[in-house]
């Protein structure tokens, strides 16, 4: 029997700021095992695919990963609005392992279905990670919820620098236990997204959008509060320990009823209806766009004026300075989302996304010019990404939040995995310079909307 919520509530509230420190600490140290055993797929997932399937292929199998991502937010989502983060979490690593030990059995079988399914579902791991970052600002302080969330985006720093390393060793690890060449760092990659799903299983408690819900139908009126809907989610301040490792006296249990329809039809009605909403999707979908397609196709560019013994070198180089530009100063990328506003930042991101599209398209074939266009590329996808997720997560009710967030990955995702078939086309019948001119065409709507004046009456978008 539900709990009458128009009772008085007396009961002790949960220590949000000790929630929320330990979630930012366990958040942490998951998204850099699970950064590990992303960059690891990315890093050897294409080299594999054109042993098994050939060259020519090689490119859909990696995209294979980026759809199967942007695919898993929307169940994985719809989990999180009826049952929680940690269920949707732990689905989401857990779906990535098993397509990473598919893939390890693609590669012993040569099978190229079976290759192309296990990169699906190995796409588990990406969306977990980008899940991660909304779980951060469930309880954050408004004033802080641009940090927080970066400072999830940054230790993924840690994964991608860890994993090349991890991959080499694992390889020779596992080539001699008879698994194939390039297999094995795949099964090190499963191994890492379990042990990042039994960590959050056992530790994620209390989770922290349930805890964020049953605060907020503490404090609203019984008639503000939402619909009876298909499922109900109890959080219950028990649950959660206190800041000096105690118990938390118990609460009353409050029930609090996900929206009905809790999926993305839903989420885009209310994405429709909110303007802020409407731009933080904007945001991060057109800025994973831009640097997509630009980033993609900056290997083969390279390709053009050096040689095979050098161009392998090369390419590390100049992406490793690119995700540093993506990952490294996303800390800084948060506390200026917090202190100039979510819309200054992101505008900022796309200035700096112009920036890359006129240094890369015009650096010709002079490699130094061309690694500062792709660290130019690297800020403004954080700049957009940052204070995109930002303002999508405080523009909306916490009843809705998963199911928006999870639409927003999903455009996000099709639109990187679109980018990059497009580019590869615009880049062989016109050039990398229009491939960037065309990139830079596609981020100056943003500008429009950043700027486009916020109507009357409606929440504040800068936190």
């Amino acid at each position: 029997m539900a709990t009458d919520l128009t009772a008085p509530r007396t009961a002790a509230r949960p220590d949000v700021a000790s929630i929320q420190r330990r979630t930012l600490r366990l958040l942490f140290t998951t998204q850099i095992i699970g950064g590990i055993g992303v960059t690891i797929g990315i890093a050897v997932g294409a080299l594999l695919a054109a042993r098994i399937a050939g060259t020519a292929v090689a490119g859909v199998a990696q995209s294979a990963g980026v759809v199967g991502a942007a695919l898993l937010a929307v169940p994985v989502t719809r989990i999180m609005a009826r049952h929680g983060r940690r269920p949707g979490l732990v689905l989401a690593y857990t779906v990535g392992a098993v397509g990473g030990l598919l893939v390890v059995l693609a590669a012993a079988t040569r099978w190229v279905p079976l290759l192309f399914l296990g990169m699906l579902l190995f796409g588990g791991g990406t969306a977990a990670n980008l899940q991660a970052r909304y779980t951060a600002v469930d309880l954050a302080e408004p004033a802080r919820r641009g940090r927080q969330l970066s400072l999830i985006v940054w230790a993924t720093t840690i994964g991608a620098v860890a994993a090349p390393n991890f991959a080499a060793l694992a390889d020779r690890v596992t080539t001699g236990w008879g698994l194939p060449p390039l297999a094995g760092p795949f099964a090190f990659s499963a191994a890492a997204f379990v042990l990042a799903a039994v960590v959050l299983l056992g530790l994620l408690r209390p989770d922290p959008l349930l805890t964020a819900r049953r605060l907020a139908a503490a404090d609203a009126p019984a008639a503000d509060l939402p619909p009876a809907a298909d499922a109900t989610a109890t959080a219950v301040a028990a649950e959660a320990p206190a800041a000096g490792g105690g118990a938390t006296p118990a609460a009353a249990p409050v029930e609090v009823r996900a929206p009905r329809g809790a999926g993305m039809r839903a989420a885009w009605s209310v994405v429709r209806g909110q303007p802020a909403a409407r731009l933080g999707i904007a945001a991060v979908a057109v800025g994973h766009l831009v640097m997509v397609a630009v980033m993609a196709m900056t290997p083969v560019r390279l390709g053009e004026s050096h040689a095979d013994a050098d161009v392998l070198r090369l390419v590390g180089i100049v992406l490793s300075l690119h995700i540093a530009g993506m990952y490294a100063f996303s800390p800084v990328v948060g506390w200026l989302t917090d202190r100039l506003g979510r819309r200054a930042v992101i505008l900022g991101g796309v200035g700096l996304l112009l920036a890359a599209c006129a240094v890369a398209g015009t650096a010709g074939h002079h490699t130094p010019r061309l690694s500062v266009g792709l660290v130019l590329l690297g800020l403004g996808w954080s700049g957009t990404m940052v204070a995109g997720s930002t303002l999508l997560s405080e523009s909306v009710a916490a009843e809705v939040r998963p199911s928006v967030q999870g639409l927003s990955d999903l455009i996000m995702g099709l639109a990187g995995a679109g980018a990059a078939v497009v580019s590869g086309f615009v880049m062989q019948f016109a050039g990398y310079p229009v491939l960037t001119l065309l990139a830079a065409v596609a981020a100056a709507p943003l500008v429009a909307l950043a700027l486009r004046p916020v109507p009357t009456g409606a929440p504040d978008e800068e936190g």
